[in-house]
């Protein structure tokens, strides 16, 4: 029996630990703070990752905690309202997208995964470099108590569009241009404020608030580079910008008093032209860095995970897991995600003219005819809240 080393604590890396222990196999989580508490992750965990919660019989326990849902997406465009989908009529058990903190969601997870004794997470611990001996072979980390040394049958890089995992195994990534970066900030919440899902698109900008109950997480949409300008111009009117693009956040903006209360997040889409050497593997963003277009990334790196389980397992059970193993994973998954991130990029070049605009939008008529379209609502939720490649679980429990 291999044990597998899982660099990254974020839902890829999670997940995928709380598979292998629940078939029965060692496993070792690093991550390298001392929490899962990150203010800017995403937060929407669509129906496909919760039909994977109800497979495991965990779907009831994860929604008793605090969470906001969403059933239909809208967006407000120039002031009108266009139902973008439904997610209703999906064929799963939960027909909504849930709005929750991702730090709940890996608590949840990993408290879960601890429940067998094969798993192991070490917070805290910092992935530094890979032991190597013809092969991957283990993970250099720093601890709290000094430098320390994980062997490993398998190595699993799970830690994000900035892996050390994939620089230190030297495979090569292909950048497609992105021409957008978001600002992420909080802004009050009021009972009574709509949902719309998708956001407000006016004035060179697009607007999309989270419910978090109390507040909004909001993720403000700019042109790739341009946050310097828009620093310059003040917080003043950026304020502004904000009330008149949402006119019910009237009143709420002046919470932003610092720019330190803003947070700039640079978009990238990704992937590794080769996700794996003997004895490594990379899944989800350290193998192919998602937009936040449709919320998905959270949900792309638990696919990843469940097929990575789905394929790995009886290997890493036998002891005979080998490079082409690793390979099928790739090949497994890897035309889902492509095809996901050439439709975020033409949605970056939707989003792209708009932002070059300043104006006041006029929505296009080609957006009127297809939201009239009666395949067009279950299609989009189909994509956005299942994927084009809805894993399963396959594993059993030891």
């Amino acid at each position: 029996m291999q044990t597998t080393c899982i660099i990254g604590g974020g839902p890829a890396g999670v997940m995928l630990g709380l598979l292998l222990a629940r078939a029965g196999l060692p496993v070792t989580v690093l991550e390298k703070h001392q929490d899962f508490f990150r203010d800017f992750r995403g937060d929407t965990i669509h129906p496909s990752t919760l039909e994977l919660m109800y497979e495991l019989g965990l779907l009831d326990r994860l929604l008793e905690i605090r969470h906001t849902k969403i059933d239909h997406i809208a967006a407000m465009v120039g002031g009108e309202k266009f139902e973008i989908g439904d997610f209703t009529h999906l064929p799963t058990q939960a027909k909504f997208i849930a709005l929750m903190p991702q730090w709940d969601l890996l608590n949840f997870l990993s408290a879960e995964a601890s429940r067998y004794p094969s798993f192991t997470l070490r917070l805290g611990w910092e992935a530094t470099g890979l032991i190597e001996e013809n092969e991957i072979t283990g993970v250099r980390c720093n601890t709290p108590d000094g430098a320390q040394e994980i062997r490993a049958g398998l190595v699993v890089g799970c830690d994000g569009r900035h892996a050390m995992s994939r620089e230190a195994a030297h495979l090569p990534l292909v950048e497609e241009g992105v021409p957008i970066d978001v600002l992420w900030f909080r802004i009050p919440r009021q009972p009574s404020d709509p949902e719309i899902g998708v956001g407000y698109v006016n004035y060179g900008r697009l607007i999309v608030l989270i419910n978090r109950i109390d507040y909004f997480q909001t993720a403000y949409i700019i042109a790739k580079g341009g946050f310097d300008q828009i620093k310059q111009e003040g917080l003043d009117k950026f304020r502004a910008n904000l009330e008149r693009i949402v006119p019910f956040l009237a009143g709420r903006t002046a919470e932003i008093d610092s720019w330190d209360k803003v947070k700039l997040l640079s978009v990238q889409i990704n992937h590794l032209a080769r996700w794996s050497r003997p004895g490594l593997i990379c899944i989800g963003d350290a193998a192919h860095a998602m937009s936040p277009v449709g919320g998905i990334g959270i949900n792309i790196a638990v696919q990843d995970a469940v097929a990575t389980a789905n394929l790995l397992t009886e290997p890493l059970r036998t002891g005979t897991l080998t490079p082409e193993h690793l390979e099928q994973v790739q090949r497994y998954r890897e035309e889902a995600v492509h095809n996901t991130q050439r439709v975020q990029i033409v949605a970056h070049r939707v989003l792209n003219r708009v932002l070059q605009n300043s104006g006041p939008i006029k929505p296009a008529l080609m957006l009127r005819i297809a939201t009239k379209l009666p395949h067009f609502q279950p299609l989009a939720a189909r994509f956005v809240g299942m994927g084009l490649q809805p894993e399963h679980i396959q594993t059993k429990p030891a």
